[in-house]
This record gives structure tokens, sequence and C-alpha cells, in this order.
């Protein structure tokens, strides 16, 4: 039985449309895999299934997900990012990213990108500041991220945080600074959105959402509910990179900080 798959126009356009016309026909689509946005098993036998193609500068992955979490899409990374990808190939399956704990969520950013649209990646995981064990959330974009109208490309993504509130982090040590009327939206035990102020004093927006509600560890929760507040670090494409352990992103985070990389906010909870 053929799989169900969809290719949209834009992936096929990169993968051509011999190979298309192979993963439709069931040549060289997985029969189980490991969705790339939520992280959970899913059977191209069974459910309807998105081709996602990842493309860094040399090299391309097909990574597949539910298609009710993603639709099918050429998603832009850093060849750096890309080759971590490869890395973790497993019997055949292309996976992309990894986790600081839990693993990363992505979402369309609220400008626009050149030469592609980017995506946000978002992952949980807990740090320690002034000794005590905190719920932080760490945003990476997979490319630049340009403002609205911009023919000149190159990287705004800090310049327009620290326009909306977000402060330089310049050290780890330190408590990142509140900023009014953001929040966090925790549901029914996942992590739903990040919340930015509405216009003209209207109700909040997201400004990050998931695709479908992200998973997060007990402990992510417990520290969550413990200070109702989380603190949320940000860098540039390639600043800071997915990250298999706690350690290794605290790692990641100290040398985006020591370049001038980072900026953070620290956010209350909005939910449970």
């Amino acid at each position: 039985m053929a799989p169900m798959l969809d290719v949209s126009d834009e992936v096929r356009a990169e993968i051509g449309d011999e190979e298309t016309e192979r993963l439709l026909a069931g040549e060289n689509a997985p029969g189980t895999y490991d969705c790339t946005s939520c992280r959970t098993p899913g059977d191209t036998g069974q459910e309807p299934t998105s081709t996602v193609l990842f493309v860094g500068d040399e090299t391309a992955v097909l990574a597949f997900a539910h298609a009710a979490c993603i639709p099918s899409q050429v998603v832009p990374v850093s060849e750096e990012q890309l080759q971590g990808a490869v890395r973790t190939v497993s019997l055949g399956q292309e996976r992309f990213g990894g986790g600081w704990e839990h693993g990363g969520h992505t979402a369309p950013p609220p400008v626009e990108t050149a030469p592609r649209q980017a995506v946000l990646g978002i992952t949980c995981g807990l740090i320690i500041v002034e000794d005590t064990l905190c719920p932080a959330l760490v945003v990476e974009p997979t490319g630049p991220v340009s403002r609205v109208g911009s023919t000149v490309g190159g990287d705004d993504f800090l310049p327009l945080l620290i326009e909306q509130g977000f402060v330089p982090q310049l050290d780890l040590e330190v408590r990142p600074t509140p900023l009014a009327g953001w929040s966090v939206l925790l549901a029914m035990g996942k992590l739903h959105a990040v919340l930015q102020p509405g216009a003209a004093g209207g109700p909040a927006t997201a400004w990050w959402q998931a695709h479908q509600p992200l998973q997060v560890s007990d402990g992510w929760r417990a520290a969550c509910s413990r200070s109702n507040e989380v603190y949320v670090y940000a860098g540039p494409a390639g600043s800071i990179g997915r990250q298999p352990r706690e350690d290794l992103m605290r790692d990641a985070l100290a040398r985006a900080c020591s370049r001038g990389q980072l900026v953070a906010a620290t956010m209350p909870l909005a939910g449970t």
C-alpha cells in the first residue's frame, strides 16, 4: 500500500519529480518515523504525513512529520545544524534537531525573512541561576530574520527583540529582566505559546505558537509551578544550536553571551 505522504510543490521542486514519485510510491519512504515537529512516533501507512526538507548551504535532509502538526515545506537551516542532523541518522531515518532535555518546536516568526522564511526553534530546559534550578526556553531561528519590507538582507533578529523589550544578557548568573505584557502559556501541562501584548491595548497575541501542544518534562513543569515564571533566552541563527544535554546548552548560551549574541527576558507563567 502506498504511504499517505504529502509532498508540497516547493519540496518537489527541490528534490525533483523522479525522487518525488519514488517517495509517493513508497520506494524511499519510511514506514515509521519520529515527527520532526512534535517528536512523537508516526506511521506513513496509517496517518497523513508531511515531507519536510531541511536545506543548508551544501546539504539537504528530508524528514517527516504528522500532517496535523505541520504542512509539507522547505525549511532553510544553517549547515552546522544540518550536519548535526545528518550525524543523528538512525536506521535510515533522517532526524532534524536534538533537544535540551525535551527537543524543540518550530513556528513562523513574526517578521519576514530573506531569501526564504525562517522558522523559530524553541527548546525547553532547566538552568541554574543564582543557585536555583529555573525553567527556561531557548529561542533560535533557523535563518536570518530581517525587518518587514527590508530589501538589503542582513539579520535583525536581536534588534527587533530589543525593540520589543528584551535585554542583552551579559551574565548567565544574573536573572533576566522582567518583560511586561509577555507571558508563557502552559495549559494541561503542555507548552502552547509565548504571548506578546496586543496592538493598541488589545488582547495578547501569540508571538510563537506550537503547531500542537509541546510535551514538557515533569521537572520543567514543577519548576514553573514553584516560580510562576520562565526565563526566555534568544540568539540569532547559528549562535546557540540544538544541544543534547543541559550542560552543553548552558555552555552554548555562555558562548553566545560572551559574544554579545544573547538577549533574554523573564516572563510570567500563564495557565497551569
